[in-house]
C-alpha cells in the first residue's frame, strides 16, 4: 500500500487499498475497488486530492504506521459536532471531547510512529475537521517527545482538536479570538486547552496574530498546535512532501516557530513514510518500506532487484529525491 496523488491514479495498475468516503462519511467506493475515470473526475470535482492505493511496487507495504482509519473518521465526526455546536452557540460535549482526547492519547502512546491520513483524502466538506483531528496527533506526539505528563497531554489534544473552533463562531473578530471566547464560556475546558486556539497563529519572532506577542509569551502548547497545523497544511492543502515541509519548517526556526520544538518535531514525524518512491544517491529507483527507529533513515527496497535496505545501517547511502513515479510526473 502506499499514499499518492489522485492525479497519479491508473486504473490498470493500481486499486484502492483504503475507502473513499463521502461527505456524510459514508464509504463511497470500498477497498479493493478500481475507479471508473468518471468517478474520478467526480472524486476531483469534491476536492479528494489523496488515495491509498496497492499496486506491484507497494506489494508488500503494509503501512503499519498509518493512524487506524476508523478510530481517525470516528474524531471526525467528534469534531465536526463540536463545530456544529459552535455555529449555534450550544455548549461543547465536553465528555465526547474528553473521550477522543483519550482515545487520541492512547492511539499515540501505544505506537512509536505514527503516521497521518491527509485531511485532502476526504471530500471539502469534512476536511477543516480531519485537519483538526491530524493537528492533534501530531502536536501529542510531539508533547510525547517533550515527555510531557498525561493532564498536560490531555489539555494539549483538546486544545488541538479545538484549535480552529472560532472558524464556527459568529463574528467579525479573528477567529483565534472567537475560538478562545467561545471555549472560555466551556467551564470544563482548561484555561490552557483554550490558549492553543487564542495563540496558535501567533509567531515566534512577535509578527503573528491575534496579538503580537512572541517568544516564550506564546505558551508551549499553543506554539506545539502551531507547528503541527503548518505542517499539516503544507502536506494536505499544498501538496508539500514531508521532506520538503520539514525544510519549510526549518527555515522558519526563530522566525515563526522555536527552533527547539522545530528539530524536535523533525525528530518526531518521518521524512519519508512508507509507500514514497525515492530516487538514492547510487542513481537507483526505490520505495520506503518501514520506518523502525530512525525517523530520517528508513527501509528501503530497490526497484529493479526487490532488495531491502536499512538506511541506518548505510550510512553513506543517502535519498536525494522522490523519484518520478511519486510526484506525478510519469504522465
Amino acid at each position: 500500500m502506499r499514499l499518492i496523488t489522485i492525479e497519479e491514479y491508473n486504473d490498470k495498475t493500481m486499486q484502492l487499498a483504503r475507502p473513499i468516503y463521502d461527505r456524510h462519511r459514508r464509504v463511497l467506493l470500498a477497498a479493493g475497488r478500481t475507479i471508473h475515470p468518471k468517478y474520478l473526475e467526480r472524486l476531483k470535482q469534491m476536492d479528494i486530492k489523496y488515495l491509498f492505493v496497492d499496486d506491484f511496487i507497494s506489494d508488500g507495504i503494509s503501512m503499519e504506521e498509518l493512524v487506524d482509519m476508523p478510530t481517525w473518521m470516528d474524531a471526525v465526526e467528534v469534531v465536526q459536532q463540536a463545530f456544529e455546536d459552535a455555529k449555534v452557540n450550544k455548549l461543547l460535549d465536553i465528555r465526547a471531547i474528553q473521550k477522543l482526547a483519550f482515545k487520541l492519547l492512547d492511539e499515540v502512546s501505544k505506537r512509536k510512529i505514527l503516521i497521518i491520513i491527509p485531511s485532502t483524502s476526504l471530500a471539502s466538506e469534512l476536511q477543516l475537521y480531519a485537519h483538526a483531528v491530524n493537528v492533534a496527533l501530531l502536536a501529542l506526539q510531539l508533547g510525547k517527545k517533550l515527555m510531557l505528563n498525561h493532564l498536560q497531554m490531555n489539555d494539549l489534544a483538546i486544545g488541538a482538536l479545538l484549535h480552529d473552533i472560532g472558524k464556527a463562531v459568529k463574528g467579525e473578530e479573528h477567529h483565534t479570538v472567537k475560538g478562545f471566547n467561545y471555549l472560555r464560556k466551556n467551564r470544563e475546558i482548561s484555561l490552557l486547552s483554550a490558549h492553543v486556539a487564542y495563540q496558535h497563529h501567533e509567531m515566534f519572532n512577535g509578527e503573528g496574530v491575534p496579538r503580537q506577542i512572541h517568544d516564550q509569551q506564546i505558551h508551549q502548547y499553543a506554539q506545539i498546535c502551531g507547528i503541527a497545523n503548518r505542517f499539516e497544511n503544507l502536506l494536505s492543502k499544498e501538496g508539500v512532501p514531508p521532506h520538503e515541509a520539514m525544510e519549510i519548517l526549518m527555515a522558519k526556526s526563530d522566525i515563526d516557530f522555536s527552533q527547539q520544538l522545530v528539530r524536535l518535531f523533525i525528530n518526531t514525524i518521518p521524512s519519508y513514510p512508507p509507500g514514497t518512491t525515492v530516487t538514492m544517491s547510487d542513481g537507483k529507483e526505490a520505495i520506503v518500506t518501514k520506518i523502525v527507529d530512525h525517523m530520517q533513515r528508513p527501509h528501503i527496497r530497490y526497484l529493479s532487484t526487490n532488495e531491502e535496505v536499512s538506511l541506518a545501517e548505510r550510512p553513506n547511502l543517502l535519498i536525494v529525491n522522490i523519484s518520478q513515479e511519486q510526484s506525478g510526473s510519469n504522465g
